[in-house]
């Protein structure tokens, strides 16, 4: 494989740095101190955001990176919860390691499913991870001497550790939350990196990614095989949050919900995901306290003029407001008077242009 070339990003301004960290303060009090006011039953909808969370940042990264539209994500959602659920509770596995199987075997069932899904594009890809979403509640009841069936299977809940002077709920939060910002922080790596440059080059146009050396192949059923086991680990922090697994709880409607919270987060960005985990989780809930006869109809409606005001999703609506307060400061203003004298173009502005015959071929910026 043909190495990518790396590309420069220049800084951003110092009042861009600021805003960036003080969002990151901000977050990191707002997640450690939340679950020390909230009330119980408010910590436990806060840990499943964050179980949610990490489910939607793996399909944002296969559809926001990598270009692919999976409808069917509640089927790995369940194979990682009842993983979790069948060792912990007929094996006596603990809690935590019970992920690590959880992860493995939906990143295996990912990538060998991301095989033939190669073929399939668009809306074909869709139906077909859909037709998984549908078979997987009738699965699990054919299963019924290992997974319960339809009567479902408890699941013993972590208790907090005496040392710590938690309650049990909020134990469960921080270790979703902990376990979240881990996983958060390997797809920032990850794309912001040559893998991510490559995803991108992919999702925008396979033929020249492929004639700059990139294999699509490989790239493509990797990501589905990682973006899988992101739902499985989120359904085996489900099954550990809720405490009990059965197979009306990963409806095709699941799947479907998981890829709306990336498309209202914000496709192809990394804080997305929290922000549309936090939008499936409680706007029904309001909705249908403030219309209990026509709670699905409210949230529609809501979900329609969030995408048609923010068609980026919503951190592309928080990005231009950014970008507006940074050029509306003084420092913006004098670098943008009419009398600033043009800099005469630099070294950097030489870009690398790869031809049909990788003879790297350089070109003038023609500024």
């Amino acid at each position: 494989m043909a190495r990518i070339p790396k590309v420069r990003i220049p800084n951003g301004s110092r009042t861009d740095r600021v805003l960036k960290w003080s969002f990151v303060l901000v977050g990191v009090v707002v997640l450690l101190g939340l679950p020390q006011t909230a009330q119980p039953f408010r910590v436990f909808q806060f840990t499943m955001v964050a179980v949610f969370a990490i489910a939607t940042l793996g399909v944002n990264l296969l559809t926001g990176y990598n270009g692919q539209i999976s409808l069917g994500h509640s089927f790995f959602f369940a194979v990682g919860a009842y993983t979790t659920a069948i060792l912990t509770a007929d094996h006596g596995w603990p809690y935590l390691l019970t992920l690590i199987p959880a992860f493995v075997l939906t990143f295996l069932l990912g990538f060998l499913f991301g095989i033939p899904a190669l073929r399939l594009e668009g809306l074909y890809l869709a139906l077909v991870t859909l037709a998984l979403a549908v078979v997987a509640p009738p699965l699990i009841k054919r299963f019924s001497d290992l997974t319960g069936g339809s009567q479902g299977k408890l699941v013993e809940k972590p208790e907090a550790p005496a040392w710590t002077g938690l309650a049990d709920d909020q134990w469960r939060y921080y270790v979703a939350v902990a376990i979240a910002v881990a996983l958060f922080v390997i797809v920032r790596n990850l794309v912001r990196g040559r893998v991510g440059r490559a995803l991108i080059a992919i999702r925008d146009n396979h033929i020249a990614a492929e004639a700059m050396g990139i294999n699509p192949a490989i790239f493509k059923t990797t990501t589905f095989a990682i973006s899988t086991a992101y739902a499985g680990v989120a359904g085996g922090l489900y099954a550990l949050t809720v405490g009990f697994v059965a197979p009306e709880s990963f409806s095709p409607l699941v799947g479907i919900e998981f890829l709306t919270g990336a498309v209202v987060g914000g496709l192809a960005t990394i804080i997305g995901p929290v922000i549309g985990a936090l939008f499936t989780y409680f706007i029904p809930e309001y909705a249908s306290q403030l219309n209990p006869s026509a709670p699905n109809v409210l949230y529609g409606i809501i979900l329609i003029l969030v995408v048609i005001a923010a068609p980026g999703g919503v951190v592309g609506l928080i990005t231009r407001a950014r970008d507006a307060l940074i050029d509306r400061s003084p420092r913006s203003a004098d670098t943008g008077s009419s009398d600033t004298t043009p800099e005469a173009p630099t070294p950097a502005s030489r870009v690398e242009v790869p031809s049909a015959s990788h003879t790297g071929a350089t070109r003038e910026n023609p500024e």
